[in-house]
């Protein structure tokens, strides 16, 4: 702890946002950059608790208080030292993370959160700079050879610790490139895919394997669906006898649908398929946008993060309007006593995008899809509803009385969410047991019903937060080496819900 003072002294302070008119017209991160004595004054709030909640408010178990102390210090070198220790990508999660350390954070009872993810970021780019994140290589290598299915930051996270476990390791990807949903999913403007490849670059050099186009699954009834022309199949089977273990990270790509009258209607998309190619223009392989918002009337429904970064898109695109639609009513804007601290707390969070633009609506519930005489999408018609709460705790909305409305709009965005992994292919080709919400099912150990193969990530899970896929990545990981080689010396982060390696 520098400054024993330092949270009475300094007030939380985060860097300004680029401004609206300017950043609306390119692809660019939003943010300023944040001069150093203004993120050592934020490092010099941390006030070293004793207990540190924000440990347990990360899923990484990232050693927030040591990396503070030594950005205070001036000690960046150490300080991504021990940053690197618990997370492979700070760079994603100082970008993406909706930070659940800083509302553990004992500062936040009364007071403002110490700026833990911005500091984080700090650490990170200042390490890139400064060329201390090159290659780990193993010293010692093994015979062992593991295929990592999917490339998001599950994959990535336990390809790279099992390539530093000594393991020959291959990442299987049917996108063209790798990356996941970091890179088809989440807008430039939130992250440059340039920090994305820097660190596959690393990866590349510290010895993973990444074959893209390359579709992973089964022939016969249990095929995909479609494979995309000039994608190579590769059958469960094969992997298996190819591989001495296989890690399954393919997310939970699966997205819910809203089951209501004109959800055919041309002009009704799915929010990801959407910003997939949005992202490919952003990246320069694709010239248009297969889903352009440019001159139209947009409706998203939804009010989470995937929804605001469609609405950021669609301003950039040069939507004429947006609106975003969320069926819960306005959350507070500080915690309630629903919520007391450390818990995560419902309160109404504005992101960037909100900034530029649009207009969000609460305890709005759509009932359907309205075209015109041509067959064109034309309305949304949607009705105002309270939440109600029964006996037994579930709750469900009812429509107000004479609150039915029509919002015009020429393209709705749906944002709902996503149900699980995909069911043909990989789940169907090796007969995977389903938990009861739909995910894949595994052991404490992360291993699957099937011998030598192992899940994790979102398949798992369920549609979560970059930095629990990063932690179980690694946990996955750790369980993987130790069934190859009796023992692991790789680092286990504590994730609710699974057992510790020992």
């Amino acid at each position: 702890m520098g400054d024993i003072r330092g949270f009475m002294k300094y007030d939380r302070e985060l860097p300004r946002h680029r401004s609206v008119p300017v950043r609306v017209q390119d692809w660019r991160e939003v943010y300023e950059p944040f001069p150093v004595e203004a993120v050592r004054r934020q490092a010099a709030r941390c006030m070293d608790c004793g207990i540190p909640f924000c440990h347990e408010g990360c899923p990484l178990g990232n050693l927030i208080p040591e990396w503070n102390d030594l950005v205070y210090g001036d000690d960046w070198a150490a300080a991504s030292e021990r940053l690197h220790a618990t997370n492979n990508f700070p760079d994603f999660t100082g970008r993406l993370c909706p930070a659940p350390c800083e509302t553990s954070c004992v500062l936040g009872i009364n007071a403002e959160p110490v700026t833990i993810k911005q500091i984080e970021y700090e650490i990170v780019e200042r390490a890139w700079a400064e060329g201390w994140l090159g290659p780990t290589r193993s010293l010692e290598r093994t015979d062992r050879r593991v295929a990592v299915v999917g490339s998001g930051p599950a994959g990535l996270a336990a390809a790279q610790q099992l390539t530093r476990a000594g393991h020959s390791v291959v990442v299987f990807e049917r996108a063209p490139r790798p990356g996941g949903l970091l890179r088809y999913g989440i807008p430039e403007f939130k992250l440059e895919k340039r920090v994305i490849d820097r660190r596959l670059g690393q990866l590349a050099a510290e010895g993973v394997e990444f074959r893209c186009g390359v579709t992973v699954g089964a022939s016969g009834a249990d095929a995909p669906p479609s494979i995309p022309a000039g994608q190579q199949l590769v059958e469960v089977d094969t992997l298996r006898t190819s591989f001495n273990a296989v890690l399954l990270a393919i997310g939970a790509t699966v997205p819910r649908d809203l089951p209501i009258p004109g959800g055919a209607l041309p002009g009704v998309h799915q929010a990801m398929v959407y910003l997939t190619g949005a992202n490919r223009v952003a990246e320069g392989t694709l010239d248009h946008p297969p889903i352009d918002a440019d001159g139209k009337r947009v409706v998203i429904l939804g009010g989470g993060d995937t929804g605001a970064d469609c609405l950021g898109t669609a301003l950039r695109q040069g939507a004429r309007s947006v609106h975003q639609l969320e069926i819960l009513p306005e959350p507070p804007l500080t915690r309630s006593d629903q919520d007391p601290w450390p818990t995560w707390p419902r309160i109404l969070r504005t992101y960037p995008a909100h900034e530029e633009g649009g207009e969000r609506l609460f305890s709005v519930s759509t009932a359907a899809f309205i075209c015109d005489a041509a067959g064109q999408l034309r309305a949304v018609r949607a009705d105002q509803v309270r939440m109600v709460t029964d006996a037994a705790g579930h709750s469900s909305f009812e429509p107000l009385a004479g609150s039915t409305f029509e919002l015009a709009c020429d393209l709705v965005l749906l944002a709902l969410g996503f149900s699980g992994p995909e069911r043909p292919g990989i789940v169907a080709g090796l007969g995977l047991q389903l938990s009861d919400r739909g995910t894949v099912a595994t052991d404490a150990r992360w291993q699957t019903n099937v011998a030598d193969v192992f899940a994790c990530g979102d398949m798992v899970k369920g549609q979560s937060l970059v930095v629990w896929a990063i932690a179980e990545g690694r946990a996955a990981a750790a369980a993987v080496d130790r069934h190859l080689m009796g023992e692991s010396d790789l680092p286990v982060p504590v994730v609710p819900g699974q057992l510790p390696i020992r």
